[in-house]
Formats: C-alpha cells, sequence, structure tokens
C-alpha cells in the first residue's frame, strides 16, 4: 500500500491563495488521484480529479478557482486555491482511486492521506 502525505495548507485572508502539494508514493500512473475537503458537521466533498490520462474534473463549488495538477509520474500532485472564500474552510486530503478514469461525479477513493487544514478568514 502505497502513501499520500499533504503539505501547504496554513491560514490566509479571503481573496488570498495556496497552494496544497501531496507526496504520492506507491501508486502507479494508472491510478486516478484528486483532492477531497471536509469541513465542521459536514459531509466530505470531492474537489478535483486528474485520471491516468491527465484529465481533469472539478466540483462546480470549485471550478474556476481551483487548479489540480501533477507531474509525469503521478508522484506529486497539486491543488492550486485561488481566490479563497471563508466557506472554503475545511481539512483537505489527497486521494488516490484504483479506477484510473474516474471523474468528479464518479471518483470513489481507496486510499487518503493525512489531510492538512486550510482555513480563511473573512
Amino acid at each position: 500500500q502505497g502513501q499520500l502525505v499533504e503539505s501547504g495548507g496554513g491560514s490566509v485572508q479571503a481573496g488570498g491563495s495556496l497552494r496544497l502539494s501531496c507526496a504520492a508514493s506507491g501508486y502507479t500512473y494508472y491510478y486516478s488521484m484528486g483532492w477531497f475537503r471536509q469541513a465542521p458537521g459536514k459531509e466530505r466533498e470531492g474537489l478535483a480529479v486528474i485520471d491516468r490520462y491527465g484529465r481533469r474534473s472539478y466540483a462546480d463549488s470549485v471550478k474556476g478557482r481551483f487548479t489540480i495538477s501533477s507531474d509525469n509520474a503521478k508522484s506529486t500532485l497539486y491543488l492550486q486555491m485561488n481566490s479563497l472564500k471563508p466557506e472554503d474552510t475545511a481539512m483537505y486530503y489527497c486521494v488516490a482511486d484504483q479506477w484510473g478514469e474516474a471523474t468528479i461525479a464518479t471518483m470513489t477513493p481507496d486510499y487518503w492521506g493525512q489531510g492538512t487544514q486550510v482555513t480563511v478568514s473573512s
């Protein structure tokens, strides 16, 4: 089993930006990778997915503001977050899905990182 380690979380004011990183080891290129988040008292929410072919899909709540990317080997996954809002405050998780053609609508993560906290103040 592989490992997913997130970094880059922190506190930022509304309108600001953050870039999350995820060091992925033990996974191969044919996995789909993505980012989820969970705010206190709310369900986990899928945000962005990149599949084995590099195709990307996003949740409506972050489309146009967040960008998912990775290196060619998917050893590092990124989430660039711009125009952050207080409602983006949550724990953010890097995830991996053995189905290599997952989309934001179909992704069912098989593996999760430990999470990194993002706090956006107004």
